[in-house]
């Protein structure tokens, strides 16, 4: 039986509508079966560009439904409270409500085993909290609808790919709440991961917070007190992890094949190298789901949101990489 991926929205005030359009024309994905999650009558607006043709939407109410041939695009129609006021490029209540309620739906589908994987366009952390949903991004949200305690979020490349020991919280929150326990969850979750995508024996980096991994005390100690006891008690649970490593350096040797994945302290840490190699085609990925679900690797995109010039990419890799990984 062909695996089916959920795609949701994403905020529909911004360029989730045109890629998940595009990605589904592309012949990368023309063998990959899906379910669109969203406001359909704003998915058809997307044809009105006139950047699509040999397309037609099938609105279905359940994934049994769904029809697989080619150029058609099954959706599960999730409607807009008020279409006609939705505005492109703004922060709006009921576009933050549209990405939770198609994240909400495509959960249950997964969950019940309608669908196995999902795969979602961008949201809009404003726009999520605006309609009364305050969660800081799509892992948190996913980690809560599934009732997942350990959960870390990956950004994926063919050549590099990096897990995160925190990612939406200040520096300061940070450097104040890091702690040897959440630094093991992370590496036994990296380790598990990407014994799930076939890597027999993962050698997992763990990047140090100071610079050149606080060069033994001299700039600071975190290394000393935190990281390097949760490297080495994961070492002895038998994973390879090799740390604390000097953040300027690690990446580049994890890019070049030393390492099959860094475990980054904190989100910029790990996202400007990602992103900078991989900015069009980088894949986020929620380890400790009970299901794989992918995301594009950039936001969404206000500033060039309904004008047909949004790049398809990453969309198209996070489809496809659902679909190979679940």
């Amino acid at each position: 039986m062909s695996k089916i991926v959920a795609i949701t929205m994403g905020d529909p005030a911004g360029i989730g509508p045109e890629i998940i359009v595009k990605a589904l024309q592309s012949d990368v994905l023309k063998n990959v079966h899906s379910v669109v999650i969203g406001s359909a009558e704003l998915l058809n607006k997307q044809l009105d560009m006139g950047l699509f043709s040999n397309v037609s939407f099938n609105v279905i109410d359940k994934v049994s439904e769904a029809n697989f041939s080619p150029n058609i695009i099954n959706v599960i129609d999730t409607k807009l409270e008020d279409l006609n006021s939705l505005q492109p490029g703004k922060i709006q209540p009921q576009a933050g409500d549209l990405a939770y309620r198609c994240v909400k739906k495509a959960t249950e589908l997964a969950l019940q085993g309608e669908v196995n994987a999902i795969a979602t366009a961008p949201l809009n952390k404003e726009a999520l909290h605006s309609a009364g949903h305050m969660f800081p991004g799509h892992t948190e949200l996913l980690a809560k609808l599934t009732d997942s305690k350990d959960v870390a979020m990956v950004l994926y490349t063919d050549s590099l790919k990096v897990i995160h020991v925190t990612t939406h919280v200040s520096l300061r929150k940070f450097l104040d709440t890091l702690n040897c326990e959440r630094i093991e969850k992370v590496i036994k979750i990296a380790d598990d991961f990407l014994k799930k995508i076939g890597i027999k024996h993962p050698k997992i980096a763990v990047a140090g917070v100071n610079p050149h991994a606080g060069e033994h005390g001299l700039f600071g100690d975190e290394e000393i007190k935190i990281v390097a006891p949760a490297i080495e008690k994961m070492r002895q649970h038998g994973i390879d992890a090799i740390g604390p490593c000097a953040p300027d350096t690690v990446f580049l040797q994890a890019h070049q094949g030393k390492f099959d994945m860094v475990v980054a302290m904190y989100h910029d840490q790990g996202h400007i190298p990602l992103k900078l190699l991989g900015f069009y085609d980088g894949v986020n990925i929620a380890a400790g789901l009970p299901f794989i679900r992918t995301s594009a690797d950039h936001g969404t995109a206000f500033d060039i949101a309904w004008q047909g010039v949004a790049k398809a990419d990453s969309m198209i890799e996070s489809i496809r990489l659902a679909e190979l990984l679940s």
